[in-house]
């Protein structure tokens, strides 16, 4: 781990563990956390803490943190290559995110879209940690003096207090915290819902046809393709006005590494039932191996546990060292 740090980039990236994982988190973001493996020193979290925002059933819950787990190193993050670790198995996440809670304006985190979007979602329960949520995802990132974290276009904002808090602390108390840089990835795609284009596809969809997740058999994958809401034009072309086979496309494209213009030129004088098919058993073939792997995985509690559980204690030894250093600017007797 080291040596790695000098020479490479350190990049840090979590998911929660909410549910099963959609072929939006997959081609949006952890495709490109697995791609990212080789060019930068990556370290990933499972953001378990970050859920309980939103309350949760206990067994179920515990059930989603180790297929979370079980999925994401199906996907082909490998544990000798990256650090993945359990947020909550890392003590000084809580700690550090609280000292940030201190340093963090509270006009600054009631201006963040998404407590506004959750807190009208999940109205019954709008507490504190989904208002200080932020600051928990600032101590995440620090803590590991990470150089860059690549965002969606949702958690910009997110980074953008980060940045701020860093560049706050450090401002007082000298060099601290790295302040982390957006990275955008090339290929990140922007999967929407099958049913409603306009919206990004989510696992909380009431439609089940809206969403596609690594755990769907070819049959039912399929099935969702060719229910997938288009328009009357009957053209495979990537175009304003085609909310519907644009993100098609943005699937296909993001699959098979075609270019919009290469899938026009493939589909001219075909209809939208042999496109909604090639999209289809494309996506089945992509997930083919992810599902396999899973599988074996899930099958192997231990091997997974023997993963997390070197993952975490590298993880706590490693990010120790900055809540050491904060907490000894600030003045805490140590």
């Amino acid at each position: 781990m080291e040596q790695q740090t000098e020479k490479k980039k350190i990049v840090f990236s979590a998911i929660q563990p909410s549910g099963t994982i959609t072929l939006g988190n997959y081609l949006g973001a952890v495709k490109n956390w697995v791609a990212m493996q080789d060019e930068f020193n990556c370290i990933y979290a499972l953001a378990d803490l970050h859920t309980i925002t939103v309350r949760q059933e206990p067994a179920q819950f515990r059930k989603n943190i180790i297929d979370a787990y079980a999925s994401i190193l199906a996907c082909g993050i490998d544990a000798e290559k990256s650090l993945f670790f359990m947020q909550s198995h890392v003590t000084t996440h809580a700690q550090l995110a609280w000292l940030l809670n201190c340093y963090t304006q509270f006009g600054e985190l009631s201006r963040m879209t998404q407590f506004k979007d959750k807190s009208a979602k999940h109205a019954d329960n709008v507490n504190a940690g989904l208002f200080t949520y932020p600051a928990l995802m600032a101590a995440d990132i620090l803590l590991y003096q990470a150089d860059m974290v690549p965002v969606g276009a949702d958690q910009k904002q997110h980074l953008e207090l980060t940045r701020n808090i860093a560049e706050r602390f450090n401002g007082l108390y000298g060099n601290v915290f790295k302040v982390p840089e957006p990275y955008i990835p090339k290929n990140g795609a922007r999967v929407m819902s099958l049913q409603d284009p306009t919206k990004k596809m989510s696992k909380s969809d009431e439609n089940v046809n809206a969403c596609v997740t690594l755990m769907d058999s070819p049959e039912t994958i399929m099935k969702k393709f060719k229910r997938a809401v288009t328009d009357s034009e009957a053209k495979v072309r990537y175009a304003e006005g085609k909310d519907g086979i644009n993100n098609l496309m943005t699937i296909y494209s993001a699959v098979t590494g075609l270019t919009f213009e290469q899938i026009e030129k493939d589909f001219d004088g075909k209809g939208y039932g042999d496109f909604k098919t090639a999209v289809g058993e494309a996506v089945v073939e992509e997930l083919r191996p992810v599902r396999e792997r899973y599988d074996k995985y899930i099958a192997d509690k231990s091997y997974m546990q023997e993963c997390y559980r070197k993952a975490d204690e590298i993880a706590q030894k490693f990010s120790q060292r900055t809540l050491d250093k904060a907490m000894k600017k600030i003045g805490f007797v140590k």
